[in-house]
């Protein structure tokens, strides 16, 4: 056989006559090309057919350079096509952008996957529209002068919408479809996880490196096996070779692209998800980088080619049992994303034993970071080397009228100097070689060959046949193959010159791994997705250029873990501070919380943070149903989600009413550790979103802790010092105690050392705080209990002996009996055995799996509440006062505020404009004598109880109650605190106090 164009001066002159009748400039120039490249094949069959040396006839030069120089002048041609193809269709778009559908299915628009896809493809040059099904897509709903779409996405739950809706046998040849049908029907569960594809009987007598019953969801449970030689029955029929001590022993996920099916393309993706007989649960990594360490440079060469080897034979047997590949009317542009779990049972021959048609990473060490990161950066891969940046489709898009005109000019190979390529099969030429030019994060799958194995030989033999005595008509496979063999040889002569450097590149690899990370500068300091479980709606959508974020989340999410992504792998991740952790739970108290993201390059000697993002959350209150009717009263001592008294019942009780005779006047409490529970209004106590949460009061048995008003405390307070000792909880105590005397708070900080206040009531009043334990200090460091409290007395003398000196211990969880003990001793080695000394009980706290700090279990914190009883009764015993806060807390621990430790029931707020009250008014609830039943009006309760207990719903003072000074500058909110606050004062200024 002959080139139609026998001579270089007869191609020119034909050029120049058929450029002015039929063809442009680039289609003469790819004909040319062809013809050469036809020359070259020629030449290759005959050498191969003769067993010929590797060396060219004519100029005595190697065959691959030969096979890179005459296709590297086909190449140019398609490329200048290409370019001309651009210019083109870019004039024909420039009324209007490309269209992408992306049907969410179970996904909300707020997903990160979701918003993946969206910011993509709008860089791509697309219109993203959103809609869950294809149903409800007024882009895909057909009807006269119908929106053309580029890309159609079909989200997980959307798939059979899509397949309901969408013809996949008559789309434009421009319309691309992230699936393909006879694949995802190929690969279905045909029953007990039998793929659909092995009960063709084309596939009798193949041996596939593969498990029949790999498919669905049904099929066997995914495991490491670890005795290798009991995981097949017969390993004749699943292995090349067998198994070779040491050998590879896991399981590995990897993630596989096919592009086209007739004829098959298909790249393999660097990232995989591995598992060894060495570990529990799974991990990403490169795969080369895996089977690098895992069997050294030879070995893992030769396990990568069989991996391709097994997956390639899988899908070509997908293939020919499958009618519609070969048809006409197929989608030119879908794609499918598979993931393949291979096993290695010691041989470099991995066996499939599960095939899915998404992407899936199970046994992950954190499956809802790691799995979904990964997913979406393997989603991001995709889509890029799919779709270029800078156009969409360079050189792919064509629509219709745009096909028919060339079509009708060429008129088939008319045109084309014997080139018969249809237009859907250069479509595919011109992508495959755009792939193959930047893959990115792939690699090619199949086709892929080298020049020494004997099937290319015959495909190369066999690449051009004569169909009639006018044209030749080029095979698409064998073009595929030249183009990558061609970059193939293409990267061998530029990266390395022999195997011998190749191996010595590898062996490097290993060995310099850990300094190239090392030196790798964080230059682009962005991030490229925050993700959080559960997923917040952020506020404005992410992007890596919008610094500050928004989200809100519901009254019952009491933790949220996050983990921001980089867009280099180079730059570090610290949440809050310089060495914070890349990923934290954290603890959302009620209103508002700050999460400080920081993006920092720590490949300098001294690290440097180069962006700092900023998250904002604002956790609701617990939902609250206003009283306008009727209603009962309900009590709770404990919460249903933390029982921490087993025998006692949990959640909303019916509130039993007066023990006592309606005519008996309540009396005030003699302790302030008085057992009670926390009582509210609702419509039914088996359903707390219908109570008015505003109005819970705190409600002791049998008698109530009067609320004093302002002169009363002022009075009560003249002459008085108080001393605190404790941590943070105890500190809170102390500066509403400060407020409430004063009417203002004017002077506020986290202190954790000690602190002197002397000018509260007009002079009258000294308040002064140790903090205790200073835990971020070394052990050896700390001061002991005893030497704090001995400093804090010096410090505040002169003192008195009497109850007008008060002493206010305790904190949340770090208090015990010998800490009383120790108390008592200093006090009376002090000459201060008479002052009044008011224990602060234990309280909830540290309940959460919070990072970074301890975390205490169901049964820590029940064995907790027995040790706060111990407390109690010690210091009882001492002739001590106490306030049980660990019994308030309890049935309210998921309303803290801000602080790690979720301990936190009080919160310092400054206030900018002081022109109303400050403090909320402590609602009384009261047994009328008049009236036993249970009723309720707006912004009251009354008839509840035996007495009056205290508040903390969010009502304001009445204005004849002590006013807030203009002068404030700070104010301390929490309704928790506020009710233990006001036991204290109530304490420290009884009805019968003495001097």
């Amino acid at each position: 056989m002959v080139c139609l164009l026998p001579s270089a001066g007869r191609l020119v002159r034909e050029a120049g006559m058929l450029r002015r009748r039929y063809c442009s400039g680039p289609l003469v120039l790819l004909g040319v090309a062809v013809c050469l490249f036809y020359q070259t094949l020629m030449v290759a069959r005959n050498r191969l057919r003769s067993n010929q040396p590797a060396a060219d006839v004519r100029n005595k030069k190697p065959f691959d350079e030969l096979l890179l120089a005459d296709t590297g002048r086909f190449i140019s041609a398609l490329e200048t096509l290409q370019r001309e193809r651009e210019v083109q269709e870019s004039a024909q778009k420039a009324a209007g952008r490309r269209r992408a559908v992306v049907l969410t299915g179970r996904h909300t628009v707020t997903d990160t996957e979701v918003q993946l896809y969206q910011r993509v493809l709008e860089q791509v040059g697309h219109e993203v529209q959103l809609s869950r099904y294809a149903e409800t897509s007024g882009v895909l709903r057909p009807s006269r002068g119908s929106i053309e779409w580029s890309i159609l996405v079909c989200l997980s739950g959307s798939e059979k919408s899509c397949l309901r809706r969408v013809s996949f046998s008559h789309l434009q040849p421009h319309q691309r479809v992230n699936m393909v049908p006879w694949l995802v029907q190929a690969f279905s569960d045909a029953g007990g996880g039998l793929c659909q594809f092995y009960k063709n009987t084309r596939l009798s007598g193949f041996a596939l490196p593969m498990k029949p019953y790999a498919c669905g969801s049904t099929n066997e449970k995914l495991r490491v096996l670890q005795d290798s030689t009991r995981h097949e029955r017969d390993p004749d029929r699943y292995s090349a070779s067998p198994p070779k001590p040491p050998g590879l022993i896991a399981m590995v996920n990897v993630y596989v692209l096919v592009t086209s099916a007739s004829p098959l393309t298909a790249f393999l993706h660097e990232r995989c998800v591995v598992r060894t007989n060495e570990e529990l649960s799974g991990q990403t990594t490169q795969l080369k980088t895996f089977l690098l360490q895992r069997l050294g440079p030879t070995a893992s060469h030769k396990a990568l080619g069989q991996l391709k080897e097994v997956i390639g034979q899988v899908l070509r047997a997908a293939v020919l049992t499958n009618q519609e590949v070969n048809s006409l009317h197929r989608c030119l542009l879908c794609y499918q994303l598979l993931t393949f779990t291979l096993h290695f049972t010691g041989s470099l021959t991995p066996v499939v034993i599960k095939l899915d048609t998404d992407l899936r990473f199970a046994g992950l060490r954190d499956p809802a970071f790691d799995g979904q990161i990964t997913k979406e950066l393997i989603l991001e891969d995709t889509l890029r080397f799919l779709l270029p940046p800078h156009s969409g489709l360079p050189g792919l898009t064509m629509t219709s009228h745009v096909q028919r005109d060339r079509t009708e000019k060429y008129g088939g190979c008319k045109g084309t100097h014997g080139l018969c390529l249809p237009e859907d099969e250069l479509l595919l030429l011109l992508q495959f070689h755009r792939q193959m030019k930047t893959p990115g994060a792939f690699e090619l799958l199949f086709p892929s060959a080298s020049l020494e194995d004997q099937p290319v030989q015959q495909l190369l033999s066999q690449s051009v046949t004569t169909a009639n005595s006018a044209a030749s008509v080029f095979h698409l496979p064998a073009l595929l193959l030249r183009l990558s063999l061609y970059h193939q040889l293409q990267r061998n002569h530029t990266f390395r010159t022999d195997e011998a450097e190749t191996q010595s590149n590898q062996e490097s690899v290993l060995a310099s791994q850990d300094l190239l990370e090392g030196r790798e500068r964080c230059v682009d300091p962005h991030l490229r997705q925050i993700y959080t479980d559960p997923p917040l709606t952020l506020t404005p959508t992410f992007s890596p250029w919008v610094k500050e974020y928004h989200a809100e989340v519901p009254f019952d999410v009491v933790t949220v873990r996050i983990r921001p992504e980089p867009v280099s792998s180079a730059c570090l991740i610290h949440l809050d501070e310089h060495r914070g952790p890349r990923t934290a739970n954290y603890p959302v108290g009620l209103g508002n919380s700050r999460i400080s993201i920081l993006v920092a390059d720590e490949t300098v000697p001294e690290p440097v943070v180069m962006t700092i993002y900023t998250l904002h959350m604002y956790r609701e209150s617990r939902p609250s149903l206003p009283m306008f009717g009727d209603h009962v009263m309900c009590g709770f001592v404990q919460d249903c989600g933390l029982i921490v008294q087993p025998g006692q019942p949990c959640g909303l009780q019916p509130f039993p009413g007066p023990k006592t005779s309606s005519t008996v006047t309540p009396q005030p409490c003699t302790s302030g550790d008085v057992p009670g529970q926390w009582v509210v209004p609702c419509l039914s106590c088996a359903d707390n979103r219908t109570c008015d949460w505003r109005e819970v009061a705190w409600q002791p048995e049998g008698c109530y802790h009067p609320v004093l008003d302002h002169p009363q405390l002022q009075d009560c307070m003249t002459d008085r010092k108080v001393l605190f000792i404790g941590d943070s909880t105890n500190r809170g105590m102390m500066y509403f105690l400060m407020e409430r005397v004063n009417t203002s708070l004017e002077d506020w900080g986290k202190a954790h050392d000690t602190l002197i206040y002397s000018n509260l009531n007009q002079g009258r009043t000294h308040v002064s705080y140790s903090y205790y334990p200073q835990f971020w200090l070394e052990k050896s460091l700390r001061p002991t209990f005893q030497q704090a409290l001995e400093q804090l007395i010096h410090r505040s003398r002169p003192l008195v002996n009497s109850n007008q000196t008060v002493l206010v211990a305790g904190g949340v969880q770090w208090l015990n009996t010998n800490h009383l003990r120790v108390i008592k001793e200093v006090l009376e080695r002090e000459g201060l055995s008479n002052i009044l000394v008011v224990v602060k009980s234990l309280g909830m706290g540290f309940h959460l799996p919070v990072d970074g700090i301890r975390s205490l279990s169901l049964r820590g914190i029940q064995e907790l509440y027995r040790e706060n009883h111990k407390v109690i009764a010690t210091a009882k015993q001492y002739g001590y006062e106490v306030i049980d806060t660990f019994c308030i807390t309890m049935g309210r621990y998921k309303e803290f505020l801000q602080g790690r430790c979720a301990c936190h029931f009080h919160e310092v707020e400054k206030l900018w404009f002081s022109k109303a009250p400050l403090h909320r008014k402590m609602k009384i609830l009261q047994h009328n004598a008049d009236d036993t039943t249970s009723g309720s009006s707006r912004g009251r309760v009354t008839g509840t109880g035996p007495g009056p207990g205290l508040s903390s719903q969010s009502v304001l003072q009445d204005a004849d109650q002590w006013t807030a000074s203009n002068a404030s500058s700070y104010h301390v909110r929490g309704p928790v605190n506020q009710v233990y606050s006001e036991i204290l004062l109530s304490r420290l200024c009884p009805k019968n106090r003495g001097n």
